[in-house]
């Protein structure tokens, strides 16, 4: 018997929001479009679909993105459970990283006919394999999540997402 106490490991958790002058599928539209992340995600380098549902959306996507300078791979499930109103994901599989967990989430905040409004949250939980300092992590974590709702926010009031 020995007295080393088990391995803790701090999440980095980070949430934030935002107001999009779009419907609520329009800003689904964008994010359940994962093929096309790296035209608008920071860092994104290539994404391979794996596996998709029996609607032909991804199921598994397998991701490869700079980071902490070099590139890293992952795998992603995604929960479309919740569609058209939360997209969800956790990790299947990645060098970097032992835990990612995220989610979008839409609101419809339309006031008035013909001018949709969606408050968009995004939240993301990530446990990297690599040893860095929590306020290090934090930042970066902090702005993965500004940077991907900015990009968003800007995809979609562009009407990308709009049919």
């Amino acid at each position: 018997m020995t007295d080393q106490q088990p391995e803790t490991r701090a999440l980095e958790h980070a949430v934030a929001s935002l107001l999009v002058q779009a419907p609520v599928d329009a800003c689904y539209r964008v994010v359940i479009d994962v093929a096309r992340y790296p035209e608008w995600v920071e860092n994104l380098q290539a994404v391979d679909i794996q596996t998709t549902d029996d609607q032909g959306r991804p199921a598994t996507v397998r991701f490869e993105a700079a980071g902490l300078g070099r590139m890293s791979t992952y795998v992603l499930a995604y929960d479309l459970s919740g569609a058209p109103h939360v997209l969800a994901w956790n990790l299947v599989s990645g060098d970097l990283t032992r835990e990612i967990e995220g989610r979008y989430v839409f609101h419809d905040m339309t006031e008035e006919p013909g001018r949709p409004i969606t408050e968009v949250e995004y939240e993301l939980t990530i446990d990297l394999a690599v040893p860095l300092p929590g306020y290090v992590k934090r930042r970066a974590e902090d702005k993965i999540v500004a940077s991907a709702l900015d990009r968003f926010k800007q995809r979609v009031e562009d009407g990308v997402g709009r049919r």
